[in-house]
């Protein structure tokens, strides 16, 4: 089906079914390079991860663009990488790289010449290289260690030349690569977090854990049913930044909760023998509670629907590890 279009006084045809075409050729490739995964891959694997360095990609042109997002999916999900550019490694960046590195190579044809001088270059320092490629008769086949190796295929684009289908399964075998790395490394969703801190979807899984104003160890605003008001004040007084109290029963575990206004509403209610008060008889008890690693965003909704602002933290024996505030939420962004 071809579509005309009246663009700047002239039609134009915009060819649609070519078009379902060039997405058909991809995917059909993609599906193609399966037997990809072999021993050879394997081995890169164990390269990969057994490296004492980084993972260096590199590549030119539509191919060293592809390089770029692999490497970044590498890098973001557990595997330290970066970019080298093969036209740069000859002017300084050449310093990137350590005899514990390993080198990924992508070229579809293997014989261009920053490529093949790259090659020279990697094998005068000792560096394990790995190929993704399509031509195993290619220069950059002959000097590399283990060789993945998608097969000659026909580029989508009318003339048949333009990276297209070959860059495609490129990004595909690197998808591979670095998602089988990250599931050999038992890597979850708190690492994928502690990795992308300022993405929306690192703060909607980021736990309460990661986000509550008190680490592991510190000192916890904790009081006991028997103690009075006055001595919450001692016992709090050298405390960070808190606006409420955690109450604890005679076996650590959580009783209820005290804030500032309940505090101020006691003063206001009883101004002779307030301080002299159990904070039993002051406290919210059956307070809402949170579980350590539940998500943020669950805090933020039993905030917004609670009217509350602080929230204690306990674990799985109801024992108060922390105190998560309304504020920590707003910092980090999190939308409940």
């Amino acid at each position: 089906m071809v579509n005309n279009r009246l663009i700047w006084g002239r039609y134009v045809e915009f060819d649609l079914e070519y078009a379902r075409k060039v997405i058909r050729a991809e995917a059909d490739a993609i599906s193609s390079i399966t037997p990809i995964v072999d021993a050879s891959f394997k081995q890169a694997c164990e390269m990969i991860y057994n490296c004492g360095g980084s993972c260096i990609v590199s590549g030119i042109g539509k191919a060293g663009i592809i390089g770029q997002k692999i490497s970044a999916t590498l890098a973001s999900t557990g595997t330290p990488s970066h970019f080298l550019h093969p036209a740069e490694a000859v002017h300084g960046d050449l310093g990137r790289l350590r005899e514990t590195d390993i080198v990924i190579v992508l070229s579809y044809g293997g014989e261009t010449d920053e490529v093949v001088r790259l090659i020279n270059l990697v094998k005068k320092q000792g560096i394990k290289l790995i190929a993704i490629t399509g031509d195993i008769d290619s220069t950059l086949c002959k000097y590399s260690d283990v060789v993945l190796c998608m097969g000659l295929m026909n580029e989508a684009c009318p003339l048949g030349v333009a990276p297209s289908v070959s860059t495609t399964c490129m990004l595909a075998v690197g998808d591979a690569l670095a998602f089988t790395l990250m599931k050999a490394r038992k890597f979850n969703v708190e690492d994928y977090v502690r990795f992308h801190p300022g993405g929306s979807l690192g703060a909607k899984l980021m736990t309460v854990e990661q986000s509550m104003m008190f680490r592991p160890g510190e000192k916890l605003p904790l009081v006991e049913l028997d103690d009075t008001i006055e001595q919450l004040l001692e016992k709090t007084s050298d405390i960070k930044r808190h606006g409420a109290v955690m109450v604890v029963d005679k076996n650590g575990k959580l009783a209820g909760i005290i804030t500032d206004a309940d505090i101020r509403r006691l003063l206001t209610q009883r101004t002779a023998g307030a301080f002299k008060c159990k904070v039993g008889d002051v406290m919210t008890a059956d307070c809402k509670k949170i579980r350590a690693d539940a998500l943020a965003a669950e805090a933020t909704a039993i905030f917004h629907k609670y009217r509350i602002d602080e929230l204690p933290v306990v674990d799985a024996d109801n024992k108060p590890l922390g105190l998560i505030d309304v504020q920590d939420i707003v910092t980090i962004k999190v939308v409940g």
